[in-house]
């Protein structure tokens, strides 16, 4: 089983003493979105999980403590560092500080472990192409010695993005053609391995390849692990992505993006965070006598062998 452990949120930013202490633990419990008296429970101990997969846009809470998690299971590391400022993303980090973050992130963990996600990519009056081409050159150049590859996706229209970003410009078919044009050939230049995310559309004819963010090949060749060869349905469309399980929470990260998926609006987010306590099970809140808890399936996708290696190394 793999353990995504910021798809709903960014956990290591927000909620990273809380992280630290479930694996310290050894078990978390997740509710579903859908029915939220429903509640799942997942052991985080290296003979249930084959991987960790992190995503943040600010590791610095974590560097120092990294080691805990990184030293017992197999690891990777998502990094979003974006053109964008605060405009559109309130409390990110400034690019500069972001990088340098990547920088130790990398040293830490080895740079086959961490990919650079440049998305979502948006058009404005501001955020132009030429824009956008100009800052993910200048990141590039300092990025591509310490990550394994780098990431991109265009923009999803979903509903309340017109709501929460009124400025937003729709990308048409020709921008993405210049913009992902531009994109590979700035990543051949810095030989940058770069891939389109749940992205519709082959612009293989600019060296980009499409792949999902979460394969089992990626997570296997960056841990030096053999994974089972299984379909990857992805979480939702033009996702090529291995399944896995989201401990976080929807409506909780307070970073404030115009784009985010995740949050209903900032103001939802800011309230709901107010439910957190590091030493519940639960990103947020408490269990309550309403509340199911289940055992979450945790199937392992690694090769019997290397099974074999994890019991041997538990004893």
């Amino acid at each position: 089983m793999i353990i995504n452990t910021g798809g709903r949120t960014d956990t290591v930013h927000y909620y990273s003493k809380w992280l630290l202490k479930r694996f310290e633990e050894g078990y978390v419990l997740s509710r579903n979105p859908l029915f939220p008296n429903k509640v799942s429970r997942y052991e985080l101990t290296p003979d249930k999980v084959d991987c960790v997969v992190f995503c943040s846009k600010n590791y610095r809470p974590i560097l120092k403590e990294l080691h805990q998690i990184t030293s017992r299971f197999n690891t990777y590391f998502h990094y979003t560092i974006t053109a964008y400022e605060r405009d559109v993303e309130p409390l990110s980090l400034p690019i500069e500080k972001s990088i340098e973050t990547l920088k130790q992130l990398s040293q830490q963990v080895g740079k086959q472990r961490v990919a650079w996600r440049y998305d979502p990519v948006l058009l404005t009056e501001k955020y132009t192409a030429d824009y956008h081409l100009a800052t993910f050159e200048k990141m590039a150049k300092a990025i591509t010695p310490y990550v394994d590859r780098g990431i991109f996706s265009f923009v999803e229209m979903y509903k309340k993005l017109s709501l929460n970003m009124p400025e937003i410009i729709p990308l048409t078919p020709e921008n993405k053609q210049i913009l992902a044009k531009g994109l590979g050939e700035i990543a051949q230049r810095y030989g940058l391995y770069l891939q389109t995310c749940a992205t519709e559309g082959d612009f293989s004819a600019y060296g980009i390849h499409a792949s999902g963010c979460m394969t089992l090949d990626m997570l296997g060749k960056a841990n030096n692990v053999q994974f089972k060869m299984l379909k990857h349905n992805g979480s939702r469309q033009h996702c090529g992505c291995i399944e896995t399980r989201d401990i976080g929470a929807y409506d909780s990260c307070p970073t404030g993006c115009k784009y985010c998926y995740a949050n209903k609006s900032p103001a939802k987010a800011r309230e709901m965070r107010k439910l957190h306590d590091p030493n519940s099970p639960l990103l947020l809140g408490h269990l309550t006598e309403q509340d199911t808890i289940v055992q979450g399936q945790q199937k392992s996708f690694l090769l019997p062998t290397q099974m074999d290696m994890i019991e041997l190394f538990s004893l």
